[in-house]
């Protein structure tokens, strides 16, 4: 499981020219699913993204959390993430799980990141063709993989 974390001043996903969900202060995550991905990777990921200090405090040191500031957080599936570019010049996903394995996966995340901060995850639609569009603040962006766990 891959995520890319964007400490964000606002975000929202549009679908078909309305506004889906949006968040103010908090972060934007972009959430991949591989074949091999269990809850295992579900719990693991969603206590670091919780805990994750990369927030400003007083003296400006990226020290408190999405939890510590009280921040939304919008969480959009993208498969893309698991693209792999090693041959030619047309990317694979082979890698990425299939909706019936993905799906679970997901609405899992959601939960258990919800759980976790003790607020809604507000989320795009799983598969659907969404803009979204973010303010990066910092900019800070962070990629997290499951399988590799730095």
């Amino acid at each position: 499981m891959r995520i890319v974390i964007q400490r964000v001043s606002s975000a929202s996903v549009e679908i078909e020219g309305k506004v889906h969900a949006s968040i103010g202060l908090g972060l934007l995550i972009l959430l991949g699913i591989e074949d091999d991905d269990t809850a295992d990777d579900v719990n693991w990921l969603c206590q670091k993204v919780a805990r994750l200090r990369i927030f400003d405090d007083t003296d400006g040191v990226m020290n408190l959390s999405v939890t510590d500031i009280n921040g939304e957080t919008l969480l959009v599936s993208q498969f893309t993430l698991h693209a792999s570019t090693k041959k030619g010049n047309r990317p694979s996903y082979i890698r990425a799980a299939k909706p019936l394995k993905a799906v679970p996966l997901y609405e899992m995340f959601v939960s258990s990141l919800s759980a976790e901060t003790g607020k809604e995850v507000k989320t795009g639609v799983f598969g659907g063709m969404m803009e979204v569009a973010l303010v990066n603040s910092g900019p800070v962006t962070i990629i997290i993989d499951s399988k590799n766990k730095e």
